[in-house]
Formats: structure tokens, C-alpha cells, sequence
């Protein structure tokens, strides 16, 4: 009986078709747990490259990582992964730094209690603390959207401050429109009152704060690097990856899906591993769904995003890996420094920074040419005082559309919509990743989607991915035993 349902196993493998949509992340990590089940797989990507936001681009020798990508996880297989696809000698370790630049101040980030208030002076440090009181005091009853939410937990000064500009430059929106559960995924939950007490009589024993980890790996050519290995080892192993094939249809007949691709392709398969926009699903399954799944298709959006990369020499560059801008008279959002990332990224004796923007596909920033928006980067660099004047030498634009789900006052119950309707009239078509979750997943719970929904379907597990990244405080923390009051906010 054992060898006969280890060769029944096998004969299922042999016949079962697996295709997968999209090559980032998600796609590709859902391949090589394939692999490991002895299961090829046909890979669909829409672009010309593999690696999704994660990739890594390359103009006139300068590397450029989109959003910044540390390689830091809680999860030891995402690891395990990590080390499968790229071999020991090409991870570099690198320091973590990062800050927020405010007022011509920088301060430190994850946000202290004692530097944020002796940067802000006397007089505003004091607002803000009767601010917090206030708010304690007078609690905010409503705290259903990310402005209260954050306000109810440190006071309105210091949301205004701290919170609201940067968080508007991301989502293009008012706070007050964004859902809470952007707050408290991505902002760490810590007790101000607390926090502030700690730092005029801070306790020697009895606190026990997380940190954030001081070095992260990364592979020294970028992110992309990863990704691009990965792409070239499952080839070696029989997937078949297809470029610039976006998929236009998937229709059930009986018990298969017939998907047509934008170059008039059609492809068979048992089961779908999708990491195409969890919103595009309604309009292109047949048959089609009720008006009020395709509907909440329609409402899930998304927020587009463009770098702009400038050529200084490095003795002119901040050390953090990137800054956040939350002056409200400037556009850019972020700046990274590629150099602080990977030496191997930029030239000698030279490095780039790369002006994040988070735009709408079609606005007018989008539309911008490439010489306006370099002229634009520069000029906001110099008017924050990051860089002096005259000494940028190259510039790039990078654009990057649907970059990041927005989180709205109705995304959850649009997405339990769709979720709900794949379940129950589609349960061989599995979403995963961020764009396929429409969730703000970092890369390795990415990763963890693709893993446990490939389990799902052939190891008959019930994982359940929709739970994965919606712990309240998942950040790059260690724990140190040390007391450290701090505010902490993930990219």
C-alpha cells in the first residue's frame, strides 16, 4: 500500500499543471516550494524582469533598490530560503540607520521619547505632552481611521507632527479616510505615558523594551539579485517563465482553468498561484462573479510610486540607509543613500540618493518628464539642506506602478468579499503576496504566502494565509533587555 501511494503521489505530480502569475516574490518563492515537491510549474509575468518591487535596477552602472529591502525576517525558513537561492559569499552585512528630518532637526527613528522632545524644544515638548494628557483625559471616541487611532495613542501634537504630512505624501489622501488597521500594523503599540515617564526617571530593572536589529543582511548586488538567481536556478530545473505576458482572462471549464495572456497565449492548469492585483480577479474570472464582488474589486486601489536617483559624491551624503521627510513644503516622501545600502550598488568615491515620491499613475507628477522631475529633486534636496549646491552630476527616474495597497475605510470588507467568493467557487486559484492579498506585506511574509498556499494545495494543510502580517508590531526588533522608550513605525 505505501508504494503504491508513493507512486500514485507521483503520477499526480507528473500530471498536475501549476501555473503561477507573477515573478516577484511571491511567484517565484511559490516555484521553488514546487520544486521541492518534484512539481514544475509555467511562471506568467507581466514585465520584462523578474522581481516584482523587489527587483533591482540597473542605468549607466548605477544599481537601484526600489523602497529599500532589508533582509531581516522572524520567520527562520524565510531564511532558509535566502541562503538556498544566493550562496553565503553574496550577502553582505550592512548597518541599520535610519532617521526622520523634521524642522531642519533630525530625529531618531523608531522615534524617542527624550530625543523627540529635546528636539522639538521646551515650549512645543511641553504641547506635546498636555496634548497627551488631553487626549487621556478627553478620550477620542471614535478611532476607526488613522488619524484618530494615532492621535487617541500619542496626542494630536505629536500626530501632527510626526504622523500626519508623511502619512498623506504616502497615501495621497486625508488620514481620516485610511483605515486603522494601517496604524496598527505598521506603528508600533507602546504606552507614551510610559514612555515619557522613562525618560525623566528612567527605571534600571523591570523594563524590558525591544530595539530595532543594528545590521541586516543583504545581497550585495540589491534585492534583485535574490530574485534574478532564483529566476535562473528554476529554469535550470524545468519551469518554463514568460515575460511580458500579462493575463488578460482565466475562465473555469469543468474541472481546468483556460487562461489567455495579452500575446494571445492560452494555458491549462489544475490550480492558479496568483500574485496579479487581488483586485483585477473579478473582472477577468468567468464565469463572472455577482455585481458586488466586482464592485469591491473596482474600490480596492492602489498607490503608484517613482524614484528619483542623483549622483553625489559620497563625502556629500548623509549615512542612513534612508531619511523620512516629513516637512509638508516638499514633495519627496523618503531619501535613500543606495551607497549606506551596498557599496556594490554605486562607483567609487561616488553614491546615489534616491527621492521617493508616491504618486498616482497619471498625475501630474507621474507625468512629469524625467529632466522636470531630476530639476524638482534637486531642488528640494537643496532647499532641505541634504545637499549642497551644485554638486549632483547624474540623475534617473525609476516608476513603479501599484507599489502599494491603499488602505481605506472599506478595503477589509472588499477584500473579504473576494476572498470569500475564490474560497467557495474558486478554491484552486490562490492569492498570495501583496499585491495578490492587497495587503502591505514586506517581503518575507511574501514569501510565507507563497509557501504555506502551495502546502495547501499539496500537502492538503490548512494554513491560513489571510492571518499572516496582521500582528499588531511586527517590526525588525530584537530584544535587549534594555529600557528604550520608543515609538516604532515600519516603511
Amino acid at each position: 500500500i505505501y508504494f503504491y501511494l508513493l507512486k500514485l503521489n507521483q503520477i499526480t505530480k507528473d500530471i498536475l499543471k501549476i501555473l503561477i502569475i507573477g515573478a516577484g516574490p511571491a511567484g517565484l518563492t511559490a516555484a521553488w516550494e514546487l520544486e521541492k515537491h518534484g512539481i514544475k510549474s509555467t511562471i506568467l509575468e507581466a514585465d520584462s524582469t523578474s522581481g516584482g518591487i523587489s527587483r533591482t535596477v540597473d542605468r549607466n552602472g548605477w544599481k537601484f533598490d526600489i523602497g529599500g529591502h532589508r533582509f531581516f525576517t522572524k520567520v527562520d525558513e524565510v531564511y532558509e530560503i535566502w541562503d538556498e537561492i544566493l550562496d553565503k559569499e553574496d550577502f553582505i552585512w550592512r548597518p541599520r540607520m535610519s532617521r526622520i528630518y523634521y524642522n531642519k532637526k533630525f530625529f531618531d527613528y523608531p522615534l524617542k521619547a527624550s530625543n523627540a522632545l529635546f528636539n522639538l524644544g521646551i515650549f512645543e515638548a511641553i504641547r506635546c505632552v498636555l496634548s497627551y494628557f488631553y487626549v487621556k483625559i478627553i478620550p477620542i471616541k471614535d478611532t476607526s481611521n488613522f488619524e484618530t487611532w494615532v492621535a487617541s495613542r500619542f496626542g494630536w501634537r505629536l500626530y501632527n507632527i510626526f504622523f500626519k504630512t508623511y502619512t498623506e505624501k504616502v497615501w495621497g489622501i486625508p488620514a481620516n479616510t485610511i483605515g486603522s488597521d494601517w496604524a496598527s500594523q505598521r506603528i508600533k503599540n507602546l504606552n507614551l505615558g510610559k514612555a515619557i515617564l522613562n525618560a525623566v526617571l528612567p527605571k534600571k530593572n523591570d523594563e524590558i523594551i525591544t530595539t530595532l536589529i543594528d545590521k541586516f543582511k543583504y545581497p550585495k548586488l540589491g534585492p534583485g539579485m535574490m530574485w534574478d538567481a532564483a529566476e535562473k536556478k528554476l529554469r535550470e530545473d524545468g519551469h518554463e517563465i514568460i515575460f511580458n505576458s500579462k493575463v488578460k482572462s482565466i475562465k473555469l471549464k469543468g474541472k481546468s482553468y483556460h487562461v489567455l495572456t495579452s500575446e494571445g497565449k492560452e494555458y491549462t492548469a489544475d490550480a492558479i498561484f496568483s500574485s496579479m492585483p487581488l483586485a483585477h480577479l473579478p473582472i477577468i474570472i468567468e464565469p463572472e462573479p455577482n455585481e458586488k464582488i466586482k464592485s469591491a474589486g473596482r474600490s480596492l486601489t492602489f498607490r503608484d510610486f517613482l524614484s528619483v536617483a542623483l549622483v553625489i559624491p559620497s563625502e556629500h551624503a548623509f549615512p542612513d540607509n534612508w531619511i523620512y521627510i516629513h516637512e509638508p513644503d516638499v514633495k519627496v516622501g523618503r531619501v535613500q543613500n543606495y551607497g549606506s545600502w551596498s557599496p556594490y550598488l554605486v562607483k567609487d568615491n561616488m553614491t546615489c540618493l534616491g527621492l521617493e515620491y508616491f504618486v498616482d499613475k497619471g498625475d501630474e507628477l507621474w507625468e512629469k518628464t524625467d529632466g522636470d522631475l531630476i530639476n524638482m529633486g534637486i531642488k528640494e534636496l537643496e532647499d532641505l539642506g541634504l545637499i549642497d549646491e551644485g554638486i549632483v552630476e547624474e540623475g534617473y527616474v525609476i516608476r513603479m506602478p501599484k507599489a502599494y495597497p491603499l488602505y481605506d475605510m472599506e478595503y477589509k470588507k472588499n477584500i473579504d468579499l473576494i476572498k470569500d467568493w475564490l474560497i467557495n467557487e474558486h478554491p484552486n486559484i490562490y492569492p498570495m503576496g501583496r499585491n495578490g492579498m492587497h495587503r502591505y506585506n514586506n517581503q518575507d511574509h511574501s514569501m510565507v504566502t507563497a509557501v504555506q498556499s502551495v502546502r495547501n494545495l499539496i500537502l492538503n494543510q490548512n494554513n491560513d494565509i489571510w492571518s499572516i502580517n496582521v500582528e499588531e508590531g511586527y517590526h525588525e526588533e530584537i530584544n535587549t533587555g534594555r529600557a528604550a522608550p520608543q515609538i516604532g513605525l515600519d516603511k
